[in-house]
């Protein structure tokens, strides 16, 4: 799953576009983003490998958890001084945040790690495709729609899971939202204190759920440290690693970079859970992934074209 970054494969606007890096200046915040990426997808699939202990929303509940309490410590956010809307984009931002990682980690739980987040990332893709308004958007749409046929057995694949693949899609869904309000979030907060404060509020959504499906499992020693060691590889590494990129990283390189999320959740799950990738499926993979960086530099190359002039 793509970490809670506040820029995403689909919106690069809210990524710093500030100057791009040099030639040889590059090879840092590339491996910035790079080792990001990494962390995410092999914290979810150390997730999956914890989910017969705990539970999916156990091993959610459980990350949400000490991520806020890292964030919270870290940022110390403010809690005066914000109004009403302040207060309520901050909180259906949690609610997203809480609801992609339910259904992604509920999808994890019954297709392969490549398949969920290829699913999921069809959210942003549409998001952007969108927000574009092109018509060359259309033959990227296209190509995701045929990269998800192809996946979901018009290949020959076959076996996924329907429930796997609709919460998936669901997790996706939410990824927008959850972009949509990231932004908005960002304006109204100063530095992290507004996604310190969505992270408490996606764990207190969590925390009743978790329980329900997991009990006293939540507080097995073993558990619970395995719990934190997702909270770290999947958010807080991410966005060290992915705030330190940006400082340096064109908007349109990072997003791109972005797009190839599903390639290292497919890696991810082949050296850690044994998820082989048939032909048919790494090939319904890689169509996501081209669809995604077209729509990316697509719209990239949209806002790079002046408006003309005024009669």
């Amino acid at each position: 799953m793509t970490t809670p970054s506040t820029a995403t494969t689909s919106s690069p606007s809210a990524v710093s576009t500030s100057g791009a890096p040099g030639r040889g200046g590059s090879l840092g915040p590339v491996g910035l983003v790079l080792a990001a990426g990494l962390s995410v997808q092999f914290g979810a699939a150390l997730a999956v490998s914890l989910m017969p202990r705990a539970g999916a929303l156990g091993v959610v509940t459980l990350r949400l958890i000490a991520a806020a309490v890292v964030l919270l410590v870290v940022c110390r956010p403010r809690l005066r001084g914000h109004s009403r809307a302040d207060w309520g984009t901050v909180v259906v931002f949690g609610v997203a945040m809480g609801a992609m990682n339910g259904l992604f980690y509920q999808a994890a739980d019954r297709i392969p790690l490549g398949a969920a987040v290829t699913l999921e990332v069809l959210g942003p893709l549409a998001l952007s495709v969108l927000a574009s308004r092109r018509a060359l958007n259309a033959v990227w749409a296209a190509l995701a729609l045929g990269g998800v046929v192809l996946l979901s057995g018009g290949g020959g694949l076959g076996g996924l899971d329907p429930v796997g693949v609709a919460f998936a899609l669901g997790a996706g869904a939410m990824w927008a939202t959850y972009i949509i309000f990231s932004a908005r979030t960002g304006r109204r907060f100063p530095q992290a204190d507004g996604l310190a404060l969505a992270m408490a509020v996606g764990a207190l959504l969590m925390l009743p759920l978790g329980v329900a499906e997991s009990g006293s499992k939540l507080t097995d020693p073993t558990t619970v440290a395995l719990g934190s060691a997702v909270a770290i590889l999947s958010s807080v590494l991410p966005y060290t690693f992915e705030l330190l990129a940006l400082r340096r990283l064109p908007a349109s390189t990072f997003a791109i970079m972005m797009s190839l999320e599903p390639a290292l959740a497919a890696t991810a799950g082949f050296l850690i859970l044994g998820q082989a990738l048939s032909a048919a499926q790494a090939a319904a993979i890689a169509m996501v992934i081209a669809a995604s960086m077209g729509a990316v530099r697509t719209q990239v190359g949209r806002r790079k074209v002046p408006n003309p002039p005024e009669a």
